[in-house]
């Protein structure tokens, strides 16, 4: 892992396969250990360079203050542009995950010359808060159940994982993969501050972001080759949500995974990967 300097910020990430292979760039949701390795592994294999990163506030890149961002959507958006083009080798597929997803579209939307092909993974197009009304919310009953639980001692390593693993657990996730995973985002996260601790699991700075103006009613001028994935067992985007973007995004390829929930479950790696690769 390392940082890069885009946008006139340090964005933490790492690479794998050639540096001389096509772009394929990642980003996570919030951190980029969103993207399993498995997948970045295998896309590697078939050709590609493989590179995920941190969004602002979280993991290796810039942190300020997670509780009160002096950024927008589209700031976010422009630090993947920016990266894509620090990094060369000619305009790269963007692909991103839950919000990253939200940072992909924008990105795709504000930067066409940076991207030549879009993937997005359990997200939607409209902003966090209440969605239009013809998009599915999230599931009421689950959201109850992962939000009125008591937040963990965020400076306590363990307590923090077992309270990610209880949260996939409700999300229909695979709580010992995300157990496993918040373990590796607090043991890289700059410092034990709660706000920070808490941003880097549960990606709450984006709640809290401005993320004006709307896109939707601009998906049909993404041009690039686009690859929808999403979980029909997502509770928090319910899977209407990634079947709307198919719909609005021209020729786009709907891909739903059926035993899926929020996460990219390890069966599914290699039907992800193999989507992908075929995109471009």
């Amino acid at each position: 892992m390392t940082t890069v300097n885009a946008n006139e910020i340090a964005l933490g990430v790492e690479s794998f396969g050639a540096d001389d292979a096509p772009l394929v760039l990642l980003a996570g949701g919030t951190t980029m250990l969103s993207w399993p390795d498995a997948l970045c592994e295998r896309l590697a294999a078939g050709g590609r360079r493989v590179v995920r990163y941190d969004l602002r506030d979280s993991g290796e890149s810039t942190t300020t203050d997670p509780e009160a961002p002096a950024y927008t959507l589209r700031d976010l958006a422009a630090d993947a542009a920016a990266l894509a083009d620090a990094l060369g080798g000619g305009p790269a597929h963007l692909a991103g995950i839950g919000v990253g997803g939200m940072v992909a579209q924008v990105a795709v939307l504000d930067h066409p010359g940076a991207f030549s092909a879009l993937t997005l993974v359990g997200t939607r197009a409209v902003a966090p808060g209440p969605p239009d009304g013809d998009l599915p919310d999230h599931d009421q009953a689950t959201m109850r159940r992962l939000f009125t639980r008591p937040m963990p001692d965020w400076t306590d390593r363990e307590a923090v994982a077992e309270f990610a693993a209880a949260g996939a657990e409700i999300l229909g996730d695979d709580p010992v993969a995300a157990r496993a995973t918040a373990v590796r985002v607090w043991d890289r996260t700059p410092g034990t501050a709660p706000p920070v601790q808490m941003a880097n699991q549960l990606g709450m700075v984006f709640s809290r972001l401005d993320c004006k103006p709307r896109w939707r009613e601009r998906l049909p001028e993404i041009e690039v080759p686009t690859l929808v994935v999403h979980g029909r067992r997502d509770r928090f985007f319910p899977v209407g949500n990634g079947e709307a973007i198919a719909r609005e995004i021209p020729g786009a390829r709907l891909l739903v995974l059926e035993e899926a929930a929020t996460a990219i479950p390890a069966a599914a790696v290699g039907e992800v990967t193999e989507a992908v690769l075929t995109l471009g």
